[in-house]
């Protein structure tokens, strides 16, 4: 198990740079001048612009500012924004909010998914089995933005049984009502994953064996057939859960939420790639972590698999 930890994490090394160069390099080759952009429709000075320039670095070939971004990577350095605020202060205000939005959303859509899958798996072809296909059919095939507009006028406008919009403050009752859009989501895709999952399994031999034994189904469901159909389901949630920290900008701008989704968003039309890449690093890394994890788990739900 700890050799296979001291692998994984040493993976790590070659992703996060092979990462980090991609996006720097493709922020650095967007089209316009960034420090130029600052200033709007005003025409500064070539005499501020240089200095700007040097002080952010632009004035530097490609390899020396990736190379600078770094070594400052290494020394707890992510840079400056434009308006003066150092990155790793944008991204200790940000980050902690988005990761909020993404266990609220990852923990309902694992309810959901595991509830409704397992009981459409175990009765496969009811009533109860085909409305839930459709209904996973139905929110898969509405765009996320719809989703988040209806629950936005209803529960917020209409009923009132929450904040519309996200304070400043980001508290965790007024992050429920987009977390529970993200979750609605993302929850059918899992649901049917833990359905299939449980159809194949139930035919297996050792769940026959189980109930030859004479053990109840009580017993059987839970520990034989829900443990082992868990895998695709928890695979696809570590999934989800690195696309909700990177991909949540649509939800995020609809419901104001001050989190990673704006704050990305922004610096890419800024072109600032001190911010872009310090926030695409600690993605990376989340998302590196979670899998890790994922990977962990394995062993635990399903006893067949055995790390050397």
């Amino acid at each position: 198990m700890l050799r296979y930890i001291l692998l994984r994490v040493l993976q790590v090394v070659p992703v996060l740079l092979g990462t980090t160069f991609l996006i720097y390099w493709m922020v650095f080759a967007m089209p316009g001048d960034p420090v130029a952009a600052m200033f709007g429709d005003k025409v500064p000075s070539e005499a501020v612009l240089e200095k700007l320039r040097e002080q952010y670095n632009l004035d530097k070939p490609f390899f020396v500012q990736y190379l600078l971004y770094l070594k400052g990577i290494f020394v707890g350095d992510f840079g400056m924004s434009f308006s003066g605020e150092p990155v790793s202060a944008i991204l200790a205000r940000t980050f902690p909010v988005t990761i909020k939005l993404a266990i609220i959303a990852i923990v309902f859509e694992l309810i959901l998914a595991v509830i409704i899958g397992l009981y459409s798996g175990i009765r496969k072809g009811s009533w109860f089995d085909n409305i839930n296909l459709i209904i996973g059919l139905l929110f898969l095939s509405i765009p996320i933005f719809v989703v988040a507009f209806v629950a936005q006028y209803f529960f917020g406008l209409q009923l009132g049984w929450f904040r519309p919009t996200v304070s400043g403050g980001a508290p965790l009752n007024e992050l429920i009502l987009p977390g529970l859009v993200l979750g609605f989501s993302l929850y059918a895709t899992s649901m049917r994953l833990t359905r299939a999952s449980v159809i194949d399994t139930l035919n297996q031999d050792f769940v026959r064996t189980a109930y030859a034994k004479g053990l109840p189904r009580r017993r059987v469901i839970p520990v034989h057939v829900l443990r082992n159909s868990l895998i695709p389901t928890i695979t696809n949630t570590a999934t989800d859960f690195g696309t909700l920290m990177v991909g949540a900008v649509v939800t995020e701008g609809i419901f104001n939420v001050p989190g990673v989704g704006n704050v990305l968003f922004n610096a890419i039309l800024r072109g600032e790639n001190a911010t872009v890449v310090s926030f695409v690093t600690v993605m990376v890394l989340i998302y590196l972590g979670v899998n890790l994890v994922v990977d962990l788990l394995y062993a635990a739900l399903d006893p067949r698999i055995r790390y050397v």
